[in-house]
């Protein structure tokens, strides 16, 4: 119980990282292209793994396989697809409705769960994960209801990002972490890249006055070590000692630690609505917990009288 907790709370972190650095990373793609700044970013991450793989953790080297590799590549072919998608979708619809659609994982993971890893949902969780999604479309949503290609492009981003928890719970228990971290950063990276060279101006990559601009080498600095780096080793790590979806509810808490951020640092107001979804959202991971906590005391309490 405890380290579902640690994992938890590691997991929430993880959230925080991605949504308070969702402001430098809209900076930095204003001058490098989303796939090309994705296709760095990596890089970068997994070159600073591999060091520390190499520095402080050879022997792990011992326990590299071909099922292993295949594992990684597989986590790293979803997570790149739903960065893609996304990327793409946002060509052709809002950036609220693309936030709300990618935020509709936190209802796809238990579906997904249920029939790949056979966990079956409880009924608090499917509860919590019902209120999630209405603070998902009370933060993001501006009364925007039309459908169109954008949107479903992003709704197929949204259900790579759920593949990707699911299949990350599914081998983070089978291999040593930070191998299965750094083969899945890679993977990303050599596929961001390729595809840079083909829809993107790719030789921005390489040149020097773009990267020098303080707004790109500190949001890659920022986000290869801190979101990418930190953040998918510790979910890598940690998603062991939880449910699928239980992560895809805390990761519902992105889109509200984004809102925050954006108003204390690029001073964007909240709407009523926004913040009603925020609470909501909370909400939902909350309600998801307590009957949790509710079966526990109850045991507690048979033992106790058992005792007596």
């Amino acid at each position: 119980m405890k380290k579902q907790w640690v994992a938890d709370g590691s997991l929430l972190f993880v959230a925080f990282i991605w949504g308070a650095t969702f402001v430098l990373v809209q900076n930095a793609i204003s001058f490098l292209e989303p796939l090309s700044f994705n296709g760095v970013r990596f890089l970068l991450a997994g070159l600073f793994l591999l060091i520390w793989l190499f520095i402080f953790h050879r022997p792990q080297l011992k326990l590299w396989s071909i099922r292993l590799l295949f594992s990684g590549v597989i986590m790293g072919c979803w997570l790149f697809s739903g960065y893609a998608l996304q990327t793409i979708g946002l060509l052709y619809t809002t950036s609220s409705k693309a936030g709300f659609i990618t935020g509709l994982s936190v209802v796809l993971v238990p579906l997904f769960a249920f029939f790949l890893l056979k966990q079956k949902p409880k009924a608090n969780a499917i509860f919590g994960v019902l209120i999630a999604a209405i603070g998902l479309y009370l933060l993001t949503i501006n009364g925007e209801l039309s459908v169109n290609k954008g949107d479903l492009l992003v709704f197929l981003c949204a259900v790579s990002f759920g593949m990707h928890i699911v299949i990350t719970g599914k081998y983070s228990s089978q291999f040593p972490t930070l191998l299965l971290t750094i083969t899945q950063i890679f993977t990303v990276a050599i596929l961001c890249v390729i595809s840079a060279f083909f829809f993107e101006d790719w030789t921005q990559m390489l040149n020097g006055a773009v990267l020098q601009k303080v707004e790109v080498w500190s949001a890659l600095l920022i986000t290869s070590l801190l979101a990418t780096a930190l953040a998918f080793l510790v979910q890598t790590n940690f998603q062991k000692y939880t449910t699928a979806t239980r992560v895809a509810l805390i990761f519902a808490m992105e889109p509200v630690f984004a809102a925050l951020t954006a108003y204390v640092w690029a001073n964007e107001r909240l709407t009523v609505s926004a913040l009603v979804g925020c609470l909501f959202i909370l909400l939902g991971m909350i309600l998801a917990e307590l009957p949790m906590s509710f079966s526990l005391r109850k045991k507690f309490s048979a033992n106790r009288q058992m005792t007596q």
